[in-house]
């Protein structure tokens, strides 16, 4: 098939602008007007002018009571021609006179040159003042750069390019399109994991391509369908699989495409957007983070204004389910603040299915780490499982930026190819930002952060429910002064006691500065932060405190902005409850190291020496964990099972770092950067 295009343009060769055209003209223009009203064909007086004339050097005099033209005769323009002392010849650009001179303001002046005409010397014609084309010329300039700068600035407003049309296309869509020859070339082979979510798009693909199977049995086209997830889980990506899967059109926009400055562009752009739909249906239209347009109305609306979002967000309601008919038309919108979504947009008949996409699990995580390892050349020492267990709570974005910080780093040290070591240092690169080996820090400042590790990781390591840690360090990184790396469980309900003993693990570092200096610093900011909002979630989100019962002040879509959803007394027993909660857990988090001090000292001991211990060093310090040797056991015995085991408690590889999660409150997150800068 040949291709439509012209051929193409040679390197280097510059881009042909009109607007140098545009500029050409009115400089042209502005010169003629300047010449025709600025004399400049000669250099003599109007006494000279005279002394010529009454010699008979000129056949031809007009003059308009201002200025004076002045054509020679054939023979003194041959004489002139040889000698030119007198000045230069030729008249002003419009005019044509020879010369052309300026009479002075006196009316003795206008009767020598009637009476030179009298006396029958020289031709003199009276001409009136002819200023309309001047000004003609120059309203023409003025309307010419009124319309220059219109169409720039509606150029800019409708999003540049487009061509000359661009300033009547404001209202028009902007979706792109993909289609046979237009493809994204991505399909669902590339989308690793996501699984349910797959299904049920694959199932819409299908309905496009053969739909009789589904409506011989009676079975109508679902109108949407919404995916709603965390950031960085593949809702865009699993849209470029459908474009790529699908053999129908597909057009793809985001959300705020919609919004404009005009009133009434938005819902003008919807209404063409559809339009364009209809046309070539069967069709998948994708609008990606919906939630710029569709957010639920009325809720900031000010008096007397006319909110433009929620006039887009109506005629995108009756586009979708209205009186109108939308045969063949299949939304997909992708959206992580499904909460705030109008009620009316979430209901079946608009949106029909609403696929939730979660953090993968491991098994997910693996078939990732596949997928962004094609393209890296890695060594012998590269285990897809053991990376796939060393980040737990790690979104599809994450791993694949994992992969490339590796790279990156195999390449910094010139490697031929990319290492364990290498995702191991990425990992930590991730979650607790880049090392900062030359940071200025005292010994006694150096001294408290050890100890303040060391309280984070023998308290985590005398409790059940507290994450196994996996790896401590005083070596700055990011804004952290310190960190101590956990290797959580990838558990889905969390109890009372796993989020208790998870509070204790956090006060760890301050009980042991506490308890080693009789003294504390700043360096807990990040502990105090987290378990403070780990207890008010315990009391006013879970329901998880006796004295407050079974009640949930949890609102998903914060709408209540000025009041609270209880009473002054409720929200003082919250206060007591949460600050009661968190003395307990530091007071146990004490007890435990007052119990085992000496192994609290040793371990910053080696802390200091080495800056960075991993958990050999812990077992020879501390002694086995004995809840790890039970969660051997049960991984044992469920070794047989098809799904591998949540608990990621068992790997005796301790040289990983586990990486970020955005976990709910009342869970702990799988790293904690404890020492944060005052």
């Amino acid at each position: 098939m040949e291709s439509k295009n012209p051929e193409p343009r040679k390197a280097g060769r510059p881009n042909f602008n009109f607007y140098w055209v545009y500029a050409g003209i009115g400089a042209l223009l502005i010169a003629m007007i300047l010449s025709g009203s600025h004399p400049s064909a000669g250099s003599i007086s109007f006494q000279q002018l005279v002394r010529k004339a009454e010699s008979g050097e000129f056949r031809k005099l007009s003059h308009n009571g201002m200025v004076v033209e002045a054509w020679y005769t054939d023979a003194a323009r041959d004489s002139i021609m040889k000698d030119r002392s007198d000045g230069p010849m030729g008249g002003g650009l419009l005019q044509g006179a020879d010369l052309v001179v300026e009479i002075p303001p006196s009316e003795k002046n206008i009767d020598r040159l009637d009476q030179l005409a009298a006396d029958g010397v020289v031709a003199v014609v009276y001409e009136r003042p002819n200023e309309w084309g001047q000004q003609l010329v120059f309203y023409i300039i003025v309307l010419a750069l009124m319309v220059g700068v219109w169409m720039v600035l509606m150029r800019r407003l409708g999003g540049g390019g487009g061509g000359g049309g661009q300033i009547f296309n404001i209202g028009k869509s902007k979706a792109q399109l993909f289609d046979k020859e237009n493809s994204t070339k991505v399909n669902f082979k590339d989308v690793a994991g996501l699984e349910g979510a797959k299904e049920e798009l694959a199932e819409i693909v299908e309905f496009l391509k053969n739909p009789e199977k589904y409506t011989d049995l009676g079975a109508k086209i679902p109108k949407g369908a919404l995916l709603v997830g965390p950031p960085g889980t593949g809702k865009t990506l699993l849209a470029k699989a459908v474009a790529g899967e699908a053999k129908v059109p597909f057009f793809s926009l985001s959300g705020s495409d919609f919004v404009e400055m005009f009133v009434g562009v938005g819902a003008s752009r919807v209404r063409d957007l559809f339009k364009q739909a209809k046309e070539k249906n069967p069709c998948i239209v994708f609008i990606d983070e919906i939630d710029a347009v569709g957010r639920a109305r009325g809720k900031n609306a000010s008096i007397g204004s006319n909110d433009e979002r929620e006039n887009t967000l109506n005629q995108l309601l009756t586009e979708m389910d209205g009186f109108g008919t939308n045969s063949g038309v299949i939304i997909l919108a992708a959206t992580n603040r499904a909460d705030i979504l109008d009620s009316a947009l979430m209901r079946a008949g608009r949106f029909d299915r609403q696929i939730y996409v979660d953090m993968p699990d491991l098994k997910e995580r693996e078939a990732i780490f596949d997928v962004h390892l094609r393209p890296i050349k890695t060594d012998d020492t590269i285990d897809v499982d053991f990376l796939s267990r060393q980040t737990p709570g790690f979104s599809g974005a994450d791993i694949a930026n994992i992969c490339n910080e590796a790279a990156l780093i195999a390449a910094r040290r010139d490697a031929d190819k990319v290492g364990k070591q290498d995702f191991l240092d990425a990992v930590d690169r991730v979650v607790g930002g880049l090392e900062k080996k030359n940071k200025l820090i005292t010994e006694d400042e150096k001294r408290t952060i050890a100890f303040h590790e060391a309280g984070h990781a023998t308290v985590s390591w005398m409790l059940e429910h507290a994450s196994p840690l996996v790896k401590v360090t005083i070596v700055p990184r990011g804004q952290s002064l310190g960190a101590a790396w956990y290797l959580p469980e990838e558990r889905h309900i969390t109890t009372t006691e796993q989020i208790f003993d998870e509070m204790c693990a956090a006060l760890g570092g301050r009980a042991a500065e506490e308890l080693t200096f009789g003294k504390i610093s700043t360096g807990a900011l990040s502990d105090l932060e987290k378990v403070t909002k780990q207890a008010y979630a315990m009391v006013s989100v879970y329901g998880l405190n006796k004295r407050i019962g079974n009640r949930s002040f949890y609102d998903p879509r914060a709408e209540a902005t000025f009041t609270k959803p209880y009473s002054e007394e409720t929200a003082r027993i919250i206060d007591e409850e949460a600050g009661a909660i968190i003395e307990r857990a530091y007071a146990k988090a004490r007890e435990i190291l007052e119990t085992h001090q000496d192994k609290l000292t040793a371990l910053a001991e080696r802390l200091l020496e080495r800056e960075v211990i991993f958990k050999e060093d812990l077992i020879d310090l501390l002694g086995e964990r004995q809840w790890e040797s039970k969660a051997l056991d049960a991984m044992s015995e469920d070794k047989s099972e098809e799904k591998a085991p949540e608990s990621t408690e068992g790997v005796d590889d301790s040289e990983v770092v586990a990486g970020p999660s955005d976990k709910e409150d009342g869970e702990e997150a799988p790293s904690s950067s404890d020492e944060s800068a005052a």
